[in-house]
């Protein structure tokens, strides 16, 4: 006979059922902070390599869609955190052991140069001939170049400021979320300029969106495959089915990239593609983490494995 085990295996539970962990309190408007951040941030570096390479449709897309996008996320923030004073609290102090005052700052870094450039794009043609019509086309390529030099801080500084909180998805995947915005936004960013540009100037669109998806995908596999327990939040459930749909229009995407050098249909609905893409792997993201707070195996499992690991055993 079979050796019977006189006590049952523990189940992983809470006091009252309770979760060992608050649920983020944030809505939809996060997420959809986290994509059109990124998608300026991409925008802006696509929009400054368009300038020196003398590709004025592209550059023109790309700065007003760095500006744009920038104005969504920035509503989006302040829309989330209740009252715009709050924003403004933030800039009393600048504290580096702080991802939300390191964030706070970069953006008001990039904010500045990354407008420039996309207000010179907006000018209507009959300003340009007055003294500040002057002023800012003359500004508009060191702006322009400012922003691009900080857009990579503006992409993956969410994702530092995701992995610094408490929720087990976010905390356990610091190492890869970067990764995974990163290449977001250089795909989303690179997607815009697909959309808008035509086929003879969006060379380096496409060559952006394959390393920019190249990178997302990657990422999102290591993080799938090398978090233990926690992977499971991003492979099962809502996340899963959000990550599934961004894996498959991010890698249509970079395939019609490479294969749209001489169809500007292909080229739109593959920037259409990357563009859907990148906004479901960021809500894909927030679902898992949301889910890893609900679940207190989630938070119990890899603590134990810590204190493990560091007494040896």
């Amino acid at each position: 006979m079979r050796e019977q085990v006189a006590v049952p295996r523990a189940e992983f539970r809470s006091y009252y059922g309770r979760p060992v962990l608050k649920p983020p309190v944030w809505e939809w408007k996060i997420p959809a902070y986290l994509f059109t951040g990124g998608l300026s941030a991409g925008s802006a570096m696509l929009g400054a390599g368009a300038d020196l390479t003398g590709r004025p449709v592209l550059r023109r897309a790309s700065r007003a869609g760095a500006l744009g996008a920038l104005a969504a996320s920035m509503y989006l923030l302040v829309a989330d955190l209740g009252r715009p004073e709050r924003f403004l609290h933030m800039l009393r102090v600048a504290k580096p052991s702080s991802p939300m005052s390191v964030g706070t700052w970069i953006l008001v870094a990039y904010g500045p140069g990354a407008g420039v450039a996309g207000v010179a794009e907006l000018v209507p043609r009959r300003w340009q001939r007055t003294l500040p019509g002057r002023l800012v086309r003359w500004a508009a390529r060191p702006a322009g170049l400012s922003a691009a030099a900080i857009a990579p801080g503006v992409a993956s500084y969410t994702a530092v400021l995701l992995s610094q909180t408490a929720v087990p998805a976010w905390r356990e995947a610091h190492r890869q979320l970067p990764f995974v915005f990163t290449g977001s936004a250089a795909a989303s960013g690179a997607g815009l300029g697909m959309v808008c540009a035509p086929v003879s100037e969006a060379g380096p669109a496409r060559r952006l969106a394959v390393l920019g998806a190249a990178a997302e995908l990657v990422a999102s596999k290591v993080i799938d495959q090398r978090l233990g327990l926690v992977s499971q939040a991003y492979t099962t459930g809502k996340a899963h089915r959000l990550r599934k749909w961004s894996e498959y229009l991010t890698l249509g995407g970079a395939v019609g990239a490479l294969a749209g050098r001489r169809s500007r249909a292909v080229q739109v609905v593959s920037g259409l593609a990357l563009l859907a893409g990148s906004a479901v792997q960021r809500f894909g993201v927030f679902e898992a983490g949301v889910a890893s707070t609900k679940d207190p195996r989630y938070v119990v499992v890899p603590q134990r494995e810590r204190i493990s690991r560091a007494s040896g055993r």
